[in-house]
């Protein structure tokens, strides 16, 4: 049995997954959240597997506590001490390598990289352009090193099947030397996401990778669309950093920046402080008071004003970036959706897509709003573009992908 174990180390939480890579399934997996504050909640699934089935039932067993957790290096501890303690023993399936989710590899790395002191050296100097996010996943994977020093770790990026990009869709109109020097382009995210959520979809139709054009939605609290062209990310709408682009839960996604700096100048506002406005108390929230689409659609049923303009506006985002992504790519063959708003709100689905007949997109009703699991079809027969809900799985593409590498 080969087994990977995948770290994402987030700005205040730790989530890994032990994967059977013969089996393509987790045999354990947590979340660590809240770490650094007065009390951290510590959630670890067990996943039994019969193992005579040939598609093996899975029967899984979380077991949740809290406890104060200081940083990621006791987070890191925690996570050992969970597999100790509720299993799978981790002496009993050791892991042949450990992956490790990176959300900036600026343009720098377009790969899964083998960790060494050089890599961990390269993913610090680029905190400055991820100072929420890079800091922690260096955090993590110091920790993991240390605990496995005899094993290869990997760091997947989020930004490096953007790396596709042409430098027409990555290049910002501004200072060209200035942009240089301070590395300012577009360098889109969700990565590990699209590249999976494509070619998964490319599978479920049967279909060669490369013949297709695709759309992917990933919409969850973060957000965001791809255009991809035969396996290759041509356009994707979060750009330098992920503010940029669609609508999110806590994000305002695009933004004329000129009213950064009247925000500045009339509120006098710090960068900070700016910052936190766009990042935090925008988006969803800013507008209606709730970042959770299924509370935005309770709003909408219920008649409320705020929760019903920010759906629209919602909305509005995503059918200009199809729009634009569909005459980016001449035309489209296949639309998925995925992550926690695009595999569960069939109105937003519906809504998104709605009166785009012309481009030969249609959506049947019922498949829509149907429940289910896995991979399925929203379109109608006669539709000439798939319309798909695909589940999106980043931890098991991470491992994937250090699994090829190593």
């Amino acid at each position: 049995m080969s087994v990977v174990l995948i770290v994402n180390s987030g700005s205040s939480s730790l989530k890994y997954s032990l994967v059977d890579m013969d089996r393509e399934v987790p045999l354990g997996e947590g979340l660590i959240e809240r770490i650094g504050q007065e009390s951290s909640e510590i959630s670890h699934t067990i996943r039994r597997l019969n193992d005579g089935d040939a598609a093996p039932t899975v029967l899984d067993v979380t077991k949740k506590s809290e406890r104060t957790i200081a940083d990621h290096v006791e987070a890191f501890a925690v996570m050992l001490e969970q597999f100790e303690t509720h299993g799978p023993a981790l002496a009993e399936h050791p892991p042949v390598a450990v992956g490790h989710r990176v959300v900036h590899g600026g343009a720098r790395f377009f790969a899964p990289t083998l960790v060494t002191d050089a890599v961990e050296q390269s993913i610090g100097e680029l905190e400055v352009l991820a100072p929420l996010h890079n800091p922690a996943n260096l955090a993590g994977i110091r920790a993991a090193r240390a605990a496995f020093r005899d094993v290869p770790h990997v760091a997947v990026f989020d930004t490096a099947f953007h790396q596709t990009l042409k430098p027409a869709a990555y290049t910002y109109a501004i200072d060209a030397a200035f942009a240089e020097k301070h590395r300012i382009r577009r360098y889109g995210f969700h990565g590990t996401s699209h590249k999976y959520v494509s070619e998964q979809a490319a599978a479920f139709l049967g279909c060669d990778l490369a013949s297709l054009r695709q759309l992917v939605f990933h919409l969850g609290n973060g957000a965001s669309v791809t255009a991809i062209d035969g396996g290759r990310s041509v356009e994707t709408s979060m750009g330098f950093t992920p503010l940029e682009g669609l609508v999110m839960g806590t994000r305002s996604g695009d933004l004329d920046p000129a009213v950064l700096v009247h925000i500045a100048r009339v509120a006098d506002y710090s960068i900070d402080e700016i910052d936190t406005l766009l990042n935090t108390r925008s988006g969803l929230k800013g507008l209606a008071g709730h970042s959770d689409m299924r509370d935005i659609l309770a709003g909408v049923d219920a008649g409320d004003d705020a929760a019903t303009l920010a759906f629209d506006v919602y909305i509005h985002r995503l059918r200009a970036y199809t729009g634009a992504y569909i005459a980016q790519l001449g035309g489209v063959d296949v639309i998925s959706f995925t992550a926690g708003v695009g595999e569960n709100a069939a109105q937003v689905r519906a809504e998104a897509l709605a009166g785009l007949g012309f481009f030969g997109i249609e959506i049947d009703r019922a498949r829509n709003e149907a429940r289910g699991h896995g991979i399925r079809r929203i379109s109608t027969g006669s539709s000439s573009v798939s319309v798909l809900v695909v589940p999106t799985d980043e931890e098991l593409e991470i491992a994937r992908q250090t699994l090829s590498l190593v």
